[in-house]
């Protein structure tokens, strides 16, 4: 079954599962307080139902006295969207909209740790969280449960542009 763009059941594809998985960085789109678009490159990790960012709010061995600046922007505006993609061309894509919730988390968001040991390996991501790991470590999670989901793979989905 070839399922239209938008179709959240998109998620279950074999190109958005491979990239959900992936080391690839996502880059997550909002509006910023100022009304201008921004873009930042974030390690994510994929629930099953969720794909789970985090935000620094306070973390002493890290240098982060003051929230993430995002911070204030998703939670005035909590609609993005989100993409991860290939680098080679032609590129496989995912892209994902919906609105985040945010959650504030004392210590280390466990999907950051998690992520950490993906992007990072075992070693690296266990150094990652140790140096972050303090008494008063704050963490925002930041949930995006897709409401529209597009698959680009060049192969059977292409962009409505190529395709007429």
């Amino acid at each position: 079954m070839t399922y239209p763009q938008g179709d959240v059941r998109l998620l279950e594809t074999e190109t958005a599962q491979r990239l959900l998985r992936s080391t690839i960085p996502a880059r997550l789109a909002y509006t910023a307080p100022d009304g201008t678009p921004r873009v930042v490159s974030t390690w994510f990790a994929w629930t099953g139902d969720e794909v789970v960012m985090s935000a620094y709010l306070h973390c002493p061995p890290l240098g982060m006295l003051r929230p993430a600046h995002r911070m204030r922007a998703l939670r005035e505006r909590p609609d993005v969207a989100l993409t991860i993609d290939t680098e080679p061309q032609p590129p496989d894509v995912l892209l994902l909209r919906g609105r985040v919730s945010i959650t504030e988390v004392q210590g280390i968001v466990p999907e950051q740790a998690e992520a950490a040991r993906r992007y990072l390996g075992e070693k690296g991501g266990a150094a990652y969280v140790a140096q972050a790991s303090h008494p008063e470590t704050r963490m925002a999670r930041i949930a995006l449960r897709p409401t529209w989901v597009g698959v680009l793979d060049f192969q059977i989905r292409l962009p409505a542009i190529v395709t007429t």
